[in-house]
C-alpha cells in the first residue's frame, strides 16, 4: 500500500465517522427530546396539576359563600372562615412549587412564570376579603374579583402540558376542558345562590344567568366529545341520571322565568343547593377518574419511549464508539505497516507505473465493499430519520419549531444526497430507486430540494416528459450537482433558472446562472472533463464537474457548457430518447409565466416506488396565515404551486 492509498482510506474513514456521529447525535437529540417532554408532562401533573385543582375548588367554594355573605344580612360567617382557610392551604402548595427547583421541569420555564403570576394574584386576595368584611365591595365586584383569580389559575395549564403529542397529552387537554366547563357551572351556582340568599335577581343578573346556562351546557358537550370512550360513557350515565336531572329541571325553570316579575318563583335554597352540589360533585369525580385512567393507560407508552431513548442514546453510542475505535485501529495498523523499518522497498517507478492502473492494492476490493456497506447503512438511517422528521412536522407546534424542523429536514436531505453520491461514485447503485417513469418536473424539483439556497432557483412550468425510473436517482443527483455549482458561482441576489427543451434526440434540461461565467479556456477544459472524466479520479479543484460527469455517464446523459445570453453559464443536460418519453403533463400555453419560484420540497423517505405508479414522493412546506403548515408525504406526487399553475392553463 502506498502513502496515497493510506491517505485516501484515512480521509474516507474520517468522512464516514463524521456522518455517523452526526446521525447518531440527531437521533439521540430527537429521542431524548420526546422523553423530556413526556417526563415534563408527568412532573407537571404531579407537582402542580393536583395543587391547582385543589386551589380552584377552594376558590369556587369561597366565591359562592362570599357572594352569599354579601347578598345576605350577615357579615363574616363560620362557613366563610373555613372556606378561606381551605383556599390558603391550597395557595401554600402553589407558593412552594414556585420556590422549588425540579430537574424534570427545566424546560417548563413559562409554566413557572404563570404560576408566579398566580401567586401574585393570590397575595392580593387579602385585600378583596378585607373590603368584603368592611362592606366596601358590592356583589358584582366581589364575584368578578374571584373570577379573575380562577382564570389566572386555569392559564397555568399552557401548551407545555401537551407538547409531547401522545394519548396522555390529548386526554390532558380534554380533562382541562371539562374542568373549565365545571367552572362555568360553579359560576352559575354562585349567581343563583347569592340571588336566593338576597331574594332578588335583577335584570342584568337574569341575562347573565341565561347566558351562563347555555354556555356551560355547550362547553360541557364539547369537552365530553374529546374524552376517551370510557369517560364519554360515564358522562352519558351522569347526564341521564339523578345527579343532573334535578339541576337541569331547575335551570330550565330559571331560563323560562327570566324577565318575569319573580324569576326565582318555585326555587328554594335547599333544593338548589342539593341539585348544584350533586352535579358539581359528579363532574369533579369524572374529571378525577378520567385523569387517573389516562395516566394508567399512558404508563406502557412511557415505558416504551424510555426504552427507545435508552436504546438510541446508550446502544447507539456504544456502536458509534466501537466503530470509531475499530477504524482508529485500522488506521494505526496501516500506518505501522507504512513506517515499519523492514518493510519492502517500493519498486522503481517505471516498474509500477503500468500495473498501478490495472491492479488495485491488496485488500482494495474488501475495503471498497466495507465502505459501500457502511454507506448503505447510513442510507437506511437517513431514511428512518426523514420518516421521524415527517412525523414530528405533523404535530401541532409553534411556527418557530416548525421552521427549525423543516431546516433539519432539508439538511438531512442534503446529507442523503452526499451518501447516495458516494455510493454512485464507488460504482454501486443506491438502494432508493423507482421502477416506473417519473414526471421530469418532479425530478427537477427533487434536485432543487437537495441544494442550499433553493429559494433562489426558478423552475419553468413546461415539462411534457417523463424520465425512466432506473435513471431517476442519478439524474436527480446530476441536476443537484449542476444547480449547486450554479448557485455557488453566482451572486446571492441572483437566480438560477431550470427549464426543459425539446431536442431531436430526446430533451435537454438547462441550468442557467447569472454569474461571471467562464473564459474560453476554462469552458473548453470543463467540457473536456464532462465528456471524458479521468479514470483515476477528479483533477484538483474540479471535483464537482467530475462527479457530474460520472453521474451523467451512469445514466447515459451528456453534459456540456456554454455562455448564456446574460453573460453567465448555461449547462445543458441532454437526456436521450431512451430515457425520456413525451407526455401531456405540464403542458401550458404561451401565456404561462416563464419561471416560478421553487417552493421547498424533498423526495419522500421511502427507498423505492412501492406503488409502482412512477410517482416521486415529495413533501412540501406551504406557508399559512400564522406560519408554515405541516407537510405530508404520499405515494402520489403532491401538487406544488408550480404544478397547480400549469394545470390552470390547460
Amino acid at each position: 500500500m502506498t502513502r496515497d492509498d493510506f491517505r485516501l482510506i484515512r480521509t474516507r474513514l474520517a468522512v464516514l465517522a463524521a456522518v455517523l456521529v452526526t446521525l447518531w447525535s440527531y437521533a439521540a437529540y430527537v429521542s431524548t427530546q420526546d422523553a423530556v417532554d413526556l417526563l415534563r408532562v408527568r412532573a407537571l401533573a404531579d407537582t402542580l396539576g393536583q395543587p391547582i385543582d385543589r386551589l380552584i375548588l377552594s376558590l369556587q367554594t369561597e366565591r359562592r359563600i362570599t357572594a352569599e355573605t354579601v347578598a345576605g344580612p350577615e357579615q363574616t360567617t363560620p362557613a366563610l372562615v373555613g372556606a378561606r382557610q381551605g383556599t390558603d392551604r391550597a395557595a401554600a402548595e402553589i407558593r412552594e412549587f414556585t420556590k422549588r427547583r425540579d430537574l424534570r421541569l427545566l424546560t417548563a420555564g413559562t409554566v413557572r412564570d404563570r404560576a408566579g403570576e398566580l401567586v401574585r394574584r393570590l397575595d392580593g386576595l387579602g385585600t378583596t376579603r378585607s373590603r368584603v368584611d368592611t362592606g366596601r365591595l358590592d356583589q358584582a365586584a366581589t364575584i368578578g374579583g374571584y373570577d379573575e383569580v380562577i382564570d389566572v389559575a386555569f392559564r397555568v395549564y399552557g401548551p407545555e402540558w401537551g407538547a409531547y403529542e401522545s394519548g396522555l397529552a390529548a386526554d390532558t387537554r380534554a380533562v382541562i376542558a371539562l374542568a373549565r366547563a365545571r367552572e362555568l357551572l360553579a359560576r352559575e351556582d354562585t349567581l343563583v345562590s347569592a340571588a336566593l340568599t338576597g331574594a332578588r335577581l335583577d335584570d342584568d343578573e337574569q341575562r347573565r344567568l341565561t347566558a351562563l346556562v347555555g354556555i356551560q351546557r355547550y362547553a360541557r358537550s364539547e369537552a365530553v366529545a374529546e374524552l376517551p370512550s370510557a369517560g364519554q360513557g360515564e358522562h352519558q350515565r351522569l347526564a341521564s341520571g339523578p345527579e343532573f336531572a334535578a339541576l337541569l329541571a331547575l335551570e330550565d325553570r330559571l331560563v323560562l322565568q327570566a324577565g318575569t316579575a319573580n324569576a326565582l318563583a318555585g326555587l328554594t335554597v335547599e333544593a338548589w343547593r342539593a341539585a348544584a352540589d350533586a352535579a358539581l360533585g359528579a363532574l369533579q369525580a369524572l374529571v378525577t377518574s378520567t385523569a387517573r385512567s389516562s395516566v394508567e393507560r399512558a404508563t406502557p407508552d412511557a415505558a416504551v419511549l424510555i426504552a427507545r431513548t435508552g436504546a438510541v442514546v446508550g446502544l447507539g453510542l456504544i456502536v458509534v464508539l466501537v466503530l470509531l475505535l475499530s477504524w482508529a485501529g485500522t488506521i494505526r495498523r496501516l500506518s505501522d505497516e507504512l513506517t515499519r523499518p523492514d518493510a519492502d522497498p517500493p519498486a522503481p517507478a517505471q516498474e509500477t507505473a503500468a500495473p498501478a492502473q490495472d491492479a488495485p492494492p491488496p485488500g482494495g476490493d474488501a475495503e471498497r465493499e466495507l465502505f459501500l456497506g457502511l454507506t448503505r447503512r447510513n442510507q437506511v438511517l437517513l431514511r428512518d430519520q426523514l420518516s421521524l422528521l415527517d412525523g414530528m412536522q405533523r404535530r401541532e407546534r409553534s411556527t418557530e419549531e416548525t421552521g427549525e424542523l423543516f431546516q433539519l429536514d432539508h439538511l438531512t436531505t442534503r446529507i442523503r444526497r452526499n451518501v447516495e453520491k458516494l455510493i454512485s461514485l464507488a460504482g454501486a447503485t443506491p438502494a432508493r430507486r423507482w421502477r416506473r417513469p417519473v414526471p421530469l418536473l418532479d425530478v427537477a424539483r427533487g434536485a432543487v430540494a437537495e441544494v442550499p439556497d433553493y429559494h433562489r432557483v426558478l423552475i419553468a412550468p413546461h415539462w411534457p416528459w417523463s424520465l425512466a425510473g432506473p435513471a431517476v436517482t442519478d439524474v436527480i443527483h446530476l441536476l443537484a450537482e449542476l444547480i449547486e455549482n450554479a448557485l455557488a458561482f453566482s451572486g446571492p441576489d441572483t437566480t438560477v433558472r431550470v427549464s426543459g427543451e425539446r431536442r431531436a434526440q430526446g430533451c435537454a434540461v438547462l441550468v442557467v446562472d447569472d454569474g461571471p461565467g467562464l473564459d474560453a479556456t476554462a469552458l473548453a477544459e470543463a467540457n473536456l472533463l464532462l465528456g471524458n472524466p479521468p479514470p483515476d479520479g477528479p483533477p484538483a479543484g474540479l471535483a464537482g464537474w467530475y462527479a457530474a460527469a460520472v453521474l451523467a455517464g451512469r445514466c447515459g446523459a451528456h453534459v456540456s457548457l456554454r455562455r448564456s445570453q446574460r453573460g453567465g453559464t448555461a449547462t445543458i443536460v441532454l437526456l436521450p430518447s431512451g430515457l425520456v418519453t413525451v407526455t401531456d403533463t405540464g403542458r401550458t400555453p404561451a401565456s404561462a409565466p416563464p419561471d416560478i419560484p421553487y417552493p421547498p420540497a424533498r423526495t419522500g423517505a421511502g427507498l423505492s416506488d412501492p406503488s409502482g405508479d412512477g410517482a416521486l414522493p415529495t413533501r412540501v412546506r406551504h406557508p399559512g396565515p400564522s406560519g408554515p403548515e405541516h407537510g405530508r408525504t404520499s405515494n402520489d406526487t403532491v401538487e406544488l404551486p408550480v404544478a397547480r399553475t400549469a394545470r390552470r392553463h390547460q
